[in-house]
């Protein structure tokens, strides 16, 4: 089970990520997250980490070159995309970086119509991202095993081993379920959350 802590602000935490045993973190460049991070504060985590964590970009709706010039300077190793991000662009971005499609579950989500978007995983989120509001595993069974399927959206180290049951994902992200407060990580969480998706 991979395990990806995401919103990650300072570096302390971007290496406590690393010594839990996490598989990457996730830096977050969307202005309106309480969890935003600058280009530099981003290079300053990543130059900390060791070569075997990866390191992903989050994303909404930034333009191209945007997004492309932080893959080239902090070397990341995907982008995760947040927004309405249309398969053209997707598409041009796989040439640079490997790309992780972030949608919102609802009900009506049919797996079938996201089978086409040129993506190398697909993160099935809550309705409001960041939010910590998990949405019903039953109800998305349908996505049950499917390939390189992300799982995030109210995750804690008390219910995730639950959601891995339901839903089989390749990978689990996790934000403000292993918080003191918005963008500072709880060391025990951290290491309760990374213990409790690999355990299984």
């Amino acid at each position: 089970m991979r395990v990806k802590i995401c919103g990650v602000t300072r570096t302390e935490d971007a290496l406590l990520a690393e010594a839990a045993g996490a598989d990457a973190v996730g830096f977050i460049f969307a202005e309106r997250s309480k969890r935003h991070v600058t280009l530099e504060a981003a290079r300053e985590m990543s130059a900390a980490l060791g070569p075997f964590i990866a390191r992903v970009g989050v994303f909404v709706d930034a333009p191209f070159e945007e997004v492309v010039a932080c893959v080239r300077a902090l070397r990341l190793d995907a982008v995760q995309l947040h927004g309405g991000e249309d398969a053209p662009y997707a598409a041009a971005l796989q040439r640079h970086v490997r790309v992780v499609r972030a949608v919102g579950f609802s009900p009506e989500l049919d797996p079938a119509a996201l089978s086409g978007y040129p993506a190398d995983a697909l993160l099935l989120d809550g309705l409001t991202p960041g939010s910590g509001e998990r949405f019903s595993w039953a109800a998305a069974a349908a996505f049950r095993g499917w390939p390189r399927l992300l799982l995030a959206g109210g995750l804690t180290p008390d219910n995730v081993a639950a959601g891995i049951a339901a839903l089989r994902p390749y990978g689990v992200d996790v934000a403000s379920g292993v918080e003191l407060r918005p963008g500072v990580k709880d060391p025990r969480k951290v290491q309760d959350f990374v213990r409790a998706a690999k355990s299984l």
